[in-house]
């Protein structure tokens, strides 16, 4: 499946390389990730494959119920494997900081934070805390728990000496998004129920994935903060969420029949540059087939990244 244009990159691997195939012979023992969404699809493929390297995982999970039964497929399948299970809804800023408190109770390091989890909707209604849902749950969900996870992750790298990785799973919808890039005006007390809105403002939630990653990069390297913070796309990819907007599901499943990917192939990117040692030092950059990639104009913008920030700064204070 999706094995068109699988042509290997610089870094060695392909379009067609699986998450078990980039992380060969990497040692993950004593690392500790945290993934979010990490239940089903590509975010449960990297948890197993990572955990199967000895990290220890935890699973950051909306529905605590599928999280746990994702926790008993991989123990199933590798013996020993040290999962955790934490109740996140990243589209409530309240359940944000829950997750925070009981993570940061359990007295664990943190090498390595997925923010893997994602939502798509037809419809753009408004979240817990009043803004649209796909930038609340794919944006500002992340980048509060970021931000309430970062004194551990500096704390750890530099008590441990190893690089601390920060990855944000984004895609090519991105290209979509406004054309001014993130309409900010759109993303308080939202309306509307048609596909396109929907759609578009999904596009945008994964923009500001990008830009997230660059300014983070930007203010940990000007801090001199040994944690990289990057960018992926995972590829074209059918899983349970696209279920809910049929006209994308449509379009996915016609368009996965040529460039789409498995799930193992999915979370190829993820775990590559969550782990693998080539990425070390790199930071600030789009991963697309487990090689840098250029992304859209929008997503370049250095002065727009520096806007995102300082709204979702003044959002979760607010």
């Amino acid at each position: 499946m999706g094995l068109l244009f699988s042509r290997e990159g610089r870094s060695g691997f392909s379009r067609g390389s699986t998450a078990e195939e980039v992380t060969a012979g990497i040692d993950g023992h004593g690392l500790v990730a945290i993934i979010t969404g990490a239940s089903s699809g590509i975010g449960l493929e990297t948890a197993r494959v990572m955990a199967l390297r000895g990290v220890h995982i935890i699973i950051a999970v909306r529905n605590v119920s599928a999280g746990l039964a994702a926790k008993e497929a991989i123990v199933a399948k590798i013996p020993g494997a040290r999962v955790s299970v934490l109740e996140l809804d990243l589209s409530c800023m309240a359940s944000v900081r829950r997750f925070a408190a009981e993570f940061e109770s359990l007295n664990l390091p943190l090498n390595i934070l997925i923010n893997n989890a994602g939502v798509i909707t037809k419809d753009c209604t408004p979240s817990h805390d009043g803004l649209e849902l796909h930038f609340a749950t794919n944006h500002i969900g992340h980048f509060l728990l970021t931000n309430l996870l970062l004194e551990n992750m500096k704390r750890t790298c530099k008590e441990g000496g190893v690089e601390g990785r920060i990855v944000n799973v984004s895609s090519m919808a991105h290209l979509l998004s406004y054309p001014s890039g993130i309409c900010f005006s759109k993303i308080r007390n939202p309306s509307g129920s048609n596909t396109f809105k929907g759609f578009m403002a999904y596009c945008q939630s994964k923009l500001a994935n990008i830009l997230h990653s660059s300014e983070l990069s930007r203010i940990l390297k000007d801090e001199g903060i040994n944690i990289s913070a990057n960018a992926v796309h995972p590829g074209v990819i059918v899983t349970k969420n696209s279920k809910n907007m049929p006209i994308v599901h449509a379009l996915m499943v016609s368009f996965g029949r040529i460039f789409g990917r498995s799930i193992e192939q999915g979370a190829a990117t993820t775990c590559y540059v969550s782990m693998h040692p080539q990425v070390k030092g790199i930071s600030g950059k789009f991963f697309d087939n487990c090689n840098i990639a250029k992304p859209s104009s929008k997503a370049s913008d250095a002065e727009l990244a520096k806007k995102l920030w300082q709204f979702s700064l003044h959002t979760v204070s607010s």
